[in-house]
């Protein structure tokens, strides 16, 4: 199915592992010109390295003004994918200040300040927009040491709502993709272990955790105009874990 994506500018968050990479190779592939913002400058300089006319943005989204200096400049966008994520595991009576704070700042303020500044643009330029935001099956369902992360997953869904509320009149739809564990190198070294995995995988009807690639390619669904009327939603990629 033709996307019809070629031409526009994207910004991708957490673009140097996983599923932010994935992305910004997938919408290369479709004649997008992508700004690829992630905290290490290796993982920028190898995906430069593999993507031809990707823009490489490096900045920590957990410091609120070294990401306005850094974004401030980055010119028109047409397409914003919020996948930068942390994900701090502990039981709840052990939750950190420190684990508490760099979540939210991560998984939630960032979103809102990055999503800030190009809708912004995106209003005075007069041009329509869609923005994905990448939440969880964990908004969704209570997790075992995931008390903090949980939490700011289901903050992300109620946000995406809340965003495509005020955006719509601007024509920009704003979308949560929700997957279940997701075969990226982090999830593989997480979930590993067979019997941490089969709690999991017996609770998920298609019996399989997500390839990289289902997320991506709902991510660019939802960017395109092919998902047109869908706007405020939360796109599950969980092989039906959420319907048990």
């Amino acid at each position: 199915m033709e996307l019809g994506l070629a031409g526009r500018r994207a910004l991708v968050t957490g673009a140097g592992k996983g599923i932010g990479r994935s992305t910004v190779q997938a919408l290369c592939a479709a004649g997008v010109r992508v700004v690829a913002v992630s905290r290490t400058q290796a993982d920028l300089d190898s995906l430069v390295s593999e993507c031809s006319g990707v823009e490489p943005v490096c900045v920590d989204l957990a410091d609120w003004e070294a990401t306005e200096r850094a974004l401030s400049s980055v010119g028109p966008v047409d397409l914003l994918v919020n996948n930068a994520g942390v994900a701090l595991l502990q039981p709840f009576l052990e939750v950190t200040k420190e684990a508490y704070d760099m979540s939210f700042d991560v998984n939630l303020r960032a979103v809102i300040q990055v999503s800030q500044i190009v809708a912004k643009s995106m209003i005075a330029r007069g041009v329509p927009g869609a923005i994905v935001n990448v939440s969880s099956q964990a908004s969704q369902r209570a997790l075992a040491n995931h008390g903090v992360y949980c939490s700011t997953k289901g903050a992300l869904d109620m946000l995406t709502k809340v965003m495509a509320l005020e955006l719509g009149p601007h024509k920009i739809r704003v979308n949560a993709v929700n997957p279940t564990v997701v075969m990226t190198l982090m999830g593989k070294a997480n979930w590993s272990d067979p019997q941490k995995a089969k709690v999991l995988l017996d609770r998920i009807p298609l019996g399989k955790f997500a390839e990289v690639e289902n997320v991506v390619d709902a991510i660019l669904f939802l960017l395109s105009d092919r998902s047109g009327m869908t706007t405020g939603s939360a796109l599950p990629v969980e092989g039906g874990f959420l319907a048990t």
